[in-house]
């Protein structure tokens, strides 16, 4: 049987950590609206946007050219399984962006990439895994996280838009993102947090985006909506703050393990870690929004700026590792020679 082609192999080793980045500056965009910083947030919102489209389009082009169908990847599991990753990561993105474009006042912007997010959603999360039973690294949340994308998602426009069925919706996806994870947990590689190079922090940047929603799933209720009576709320309430605080001692976990191991920091997978360490600061300033906790801000402040500042890493050496790559004209060979 022939091999998949190289855009397929292209789009194999690239679309996740693309898809990666793309959220990890859309989450930083929500996370700095959420501190105040109203102004930097719309830069990183610029970025992510431009980002996406830039994924979208060499997306669009790379796979129709090369003629790659679905079937293309039949017998071929590792790229089944990759393919699917890069698809719900791709969603999650989408859902960020939507969440971004909610907080600056353009809801029926944010509704449409909702729907387009919605769209690949249940295919990708249908497709069963084909690895053999091995464990995983942490790219195993990949549906945890496109689920409760779309849960935080849906919830900010209910609020927006004062739309009870859409908060019920978000609703259900979040308890089916709480399984999901726990199904992902069971598959996932525990000497990742030892031996992992990045990615192995999406363990805590699922719980940080789990709180994450439970915390807009609390604020999109209103005297207007009166979408949870006391019980549930009471529920979402504790189910919400036991997340940040599992969130929390997750990341002190895999914060001392870098210490104790340590791994080379410069890693394309590395775009998750800081997606993680975003994702936990603005999981904290919402949560403190939602139920008035005040010194979580200082915490999610705090966090957000070591975000920042580990964006800003991540995206230098990115750079530089492009640059290395191309020669002016034709790209580098790999090969030997």
């Amino acid at each position: 049987m022939p091999g998949p082609s190289p855009s397929t192999a292209w789009w194999a080793q690239r679309a996740p950590s693309a898809s990666a980045a793309v959220l990890t500056t859309g989450t930083l965009s929500v996370g700095l609206d959420l501190a105040g910083y109203g102004v930097l947030s719309r830069i990183a919102l610029g970025v992510t946007c431009a980002a996406w489209l830039m994924l979208a389009v060499d997306f669009t082009l790379r796979l129709p050219l090369a003629g790659t169908t679905l079937r293309s990847y039949a017998g071929v599991p590792g790229l089944v399984d990759t393919v699917a990753t890069a698809t719900l990561t791709t969603v999650a993105a989408t859902a960020v962006l939507g969440t971004g474009f909610s907080a600056v006042g353009a809801q029926g912007l944010a509704a449409a990439l909702l729907v387009l997010a919605l769209l690949p959603w249940p295919v990708a999360l249908a497709r069963p895994v084909q690895d053999g039973g091995r464990r995983r690294p942490g790219t195993v949340f990949a549906r945890c996280l496109a689920t409760q994308g779309l849960a935080v998602l849906g919830a900010t426009l209910a609020a927006a838009e004062s739309v009870a069925w859409l908060a019920h919706a978000a609703l259900v996806l979040f308890w089916l993102g709480l399984v999901l994870y726990l199904l992902a947990l069971a598959r996932f590689d525990v000497r990742q947090v030892a031996e992992g190079r990045g990615d192995h922090w999406l363990v805590g940047g699922a719980l940080a985006l789990s709180a994450l929603a439970g915390a807009r799933l609390i604020s999109s209720d209103s005297a207007r909506l009166y979408l949870w009576n006391v019980d549930d709320r009471g529920i979402l309430r504790h189910v919400t703050v036991a997340l940040l605080v599992l969130t929390l001692a997750c990341c002190a976990v895999l914060l001392a393990a870098e210490f104790l191991r340590p791994r080379p920091r410069t890693d394309i997978r590395r775009w998750a870690t800081v997606f993680t360490w975003a994702k936990t600061a603005t999981a904290s300033l919402a949560v403190a929004a939602a139920l008035d906790v005040s010194w979580l801000d200082g915490l999610g402040e705090v966090l957000l700026w070591v975000s920042v500042a580990g964006w800003l890493g991540i995206a230098a050496w990115a750079v530089a590792s492009a640059r290395a790559y191309v020669v002016p004209g034709r790209v580098r060979s790999r090969a030997r020679r």
